[in-house]
């Protein structure tokens, strides 16, 4: 009966594409040209964000990428599902702008993938927070809607309210690197009520994007403050610099 009825479904609503709605062959899938468009983060990546990198590494060998090396990480590793470019980006700004909570399995499948090496037993998964008035104004976080997502797909406990803005800041969008870091000085803090909950465990912080690393390093700093034994990161997207 179940069957059948998928079959009618199919048959009414058949899969299309999740980045442009053509016809595709399977549900939460990609057209052959979105494919082609998207850049994911697989072979040789940096250890620190996730970017592909030209050549082969050893599977226990460890390599960054120029900007990593230049701006030593926070966090201990990191890694992206993609790169924030052609249909990669697209996704992105759908979820993030165009109420697309749809597009969240998908996109954690992606996530689970990519964040694999970075996972241990009793690890938390926790997103970087939205200010109150940011979150009011856009109605929900897609940084909590990936997390909660991934943890549950992957077995780890989730705090969607591990970090709190304290205040609020004004978009990273156009400013120097210095600047992203100055933007973000003491606006992420740990949730006084849950800091107990890190203490002594490893942490995974989810994000959708990330360009300069600002963001992620605030919250990396204010979970070792507490105690939190080992900090990566895991994002939906990458801007990566022009070689």
């Amino acid at each position: 009966m179940l069957a059948a009825a998928r079959v009618g479904l199919r048959a009414l609503f058949p899969p299309s594409c999740i980045a442009c709605g053509e016809a595709v062959g399977s549900e939460f899938g990609l057209c052959g040209t979105c494919w082609a468009e998207t850049e994911f983060a697989r072979g040789t990546v940096c250890d620190a964000c996730g970017t592909p990198l030209p050549g082969e590494a050893a599977e226990e060998e460890h390599v960054l990428c120029d900007d990593c090396i230049a701006h030593p990480r926070a966090w201990a590793q990191g890694r992206t599902a993609m790169l924030y470019s052609g249909t990669g980006r697209n996704l992105v700004l759908a979820l993030k702008h165009g109420d697309r909570l749809d597009l969240v399995p998908p996109l954690v499948g992606w996530m689970a993938r990519a964040a694999d090496p970075l996972l241990q037993p009793e690890m938390m998964i926790a997103p970087i927070p939205l200010h109150r008035l940011r979150l009011l104004k856009r109605r929900f976080n897609q940084a909590a809607e990936l997390s909660r997502a991934l943890a549950r797909r992957t077995g780890q406990d989730h705090c969607a309210d591990l970090f709190l803005r304290t205040r609020p800041t004004a978009s990273q969008k156009g400013k120097s690197r210095e600047d992203r870091h100055a933007n973000l000085s003491e606006a992420i803090r740990i949730n006084p009520r849950r800091a107990g909950n890190l203490s002594g465990r490893a942490l995974l912080i989810v994000d959708d994007v990330m360009t300069s690393g600002a963001t992620l390093s605030a919250a990396t700093e204010a979970a070792l403050e507490v105690g939190a034994t080992r900090v990566c990161i895991v994002t939906l997207a990458r801007v990566a610099k022009a070689p």
